[in-house]
């Protein structure tokens, strides 16, 4: 068996998982804020929030665990600079990420309180929800840029 391809695919398989759960969230969540019916709203949100901790968190955990493997194992430098990048880039994507999961989670929790309550959501609601929408766009760039460096990895 070949480690390296292995942990490879992982890795590949990891990064497809973060972006793709990042963007299909984004979608239901930002399709949501369209809807009046607070029980669209809420159903989006919690599987939002579900969706994160299954998908996201396991593959924010894996990425760079396969991804230091696989510097160590394929032979390059620490410090090359199309890895240094990627580094930052991650760090990045994970300091706007780390809010964003409390976000969603508020915002949950403001659904679950107007919909049991039948009142309408707090102006706090759609603060929160723009600041969710802004962070999510450099984490998302910062994901794009970091697949171009991982196919590109230019000197």
């Amino acid at each position: 068996m070949d480690w390296y391809l292995t942990i490879k695919t992982l890795h590949i398989i990891s990064s497809t998982i973060l972006f793709g759960t990042g963007l299909g969230i984004a979608f239901f969540m930002v399709r949501s804020h369209f809807t009046n019916n607070i029980h669209e709203k809420l159903y989006a949100a919690r599987n939002t929030v579900l969706a994160d901790m299954l998908f996201t968190l396991p593959a924010v955990i894996i990425q760079p665990a396969t991804g230091a493997w696989l510097v160590w194992q394929g032979g390059y430098s620490w410090s090359e600079t199309w890895l240094m990048i990627t580094y930052g880039l991650y760090i990045l994507a994970g300091l706007c990420w780390l809010p964003v999961v409390w976000i969603q989670i508020e915002l949950k929790r403001m659904l679950q309180i107007a919909a049991s309550s039948g009142t309408p959501l707090p102006v706090r609601y759609i603060k929160l929800f723009k600041l969710w929408f802004l962070l999510g766009w450099p984490a998302f760039i910062g994901l794009v840029a970091i697949f171009f460096l991982m196919v590109v990895k230019p000197a």
